[in-house]
């Protein structure tokens, strides 16, 4: 069924009046001029079709036609008041779904959510693996991505985009390396693995020589002296589309997540 067309702030403007049956202090309430909450319940009465306001010797009264209808119309607002508050509560939740890689979790996530918790300890985390779920099908608050950038979402960079090389020998392949065979070689790399940690694991073991991200190396080898990084035109961007990057309870854990001594 299709819904009647609300005039809803002009209905407003008739709540206010109505309480103070006057419309000087209707416009004091609603921080707008007196021929102004005049002009809206003239247009309200037009729509109407009814009278609202009779002006007497002691200054306005409520007609028949307003009155039957005042009860259902401020039961009306209380019931937008609660919807609003609804809506509003998912911003308030303390609970967060993120998609991530595994192995960037692993390493580098997991242990700066435990710090954000210990802070916040009443917080709950849904981690889902993946770089490319959809935001609306996973109801996501934020995802982590190896990219170029943040595309059509909000983002900020986690850490420098830079890469490092691991082990020595023929490539490894892992689908976040745009050249897996190495720059200008042709051959076909010695191992394809499922994604950065992997290929870090198999450089660790032998296996051939990985370009991975320098944040997810630095990471994953804490005791190895820090390697020279080169210039990559991909890193770990933390996205979100903008409606959910302008929560409250998501820029709190941006935040937590992007101060200098997190990178």
């Amino acid at each position: 069924m299709k819904r009647t067309h609300l005039p809803l702030n002009a209905l407003r403007v008739f709540d206010a009046a109505a309480r103070h049956l006057s419309f000087t202090r209707a416009a004091d309430e609603l921080a707008v001029t007196p021929a102004a909450v005049g002009q809206q319940i003239r247009a309200l009465e037009d729509v109407l079709g009814v009278v609202l306001f009779r002006r007497t010797s002691k200054g306005l009264e409520l007609t028949e036609e307003a009155s039957a209808g005042l009860e259902a119309l401020r039961s009306g607002f209380l019931n937008f008041e609660d919807a609003v508050q609804a809506m509003q509560a998912g911003q308030s939740s303390h609970v967060y779904t993120i998609a991530t890689p595994r192995d960037f979790f692993d390493v580098w996530l997991a242990p700066r959510l435990a710090a954000f918790r210990k802070e916040n300890p009443q917080v709950r985390f849904v981690i889902v693996d993946g770089e490319q779920t959809d935001f609306t099908e996973a109801n996501l608050d934020l995802a982590v991505r190896w990219t170029e950038g943040p595309g059509d979402l909000e983002g900020v960079q986690l850490g420098a985009a830079e890469r490092v090389t691991l082990g020595e020998g023929e490539w490894i392949g892992w689908p976040g390396d745009p050249a897996p065979g190495g720059d200008g070689d042709d051959a076909p790399p010695a191992i394809v693995v499922g994604g950065a940690g992997q290929a870090i694991a198999a450089a660790k073991a032998g296996l051939g020589r990985a370009r991975v991200p320098a944040l997810l190396a630095a990471a994953a080898m804490p005791e190895e002296a820090p390697l020279a990084g080169e210039p990559s035109r991909w890193s770990y961007w933390l996205v979100a589309p903008a409606p959910q990057w302008r929560q409250k309870k998501v820029r709190a854990l941006v935040e937590a997540l992007t101060v200098p001594n997190a990178a």
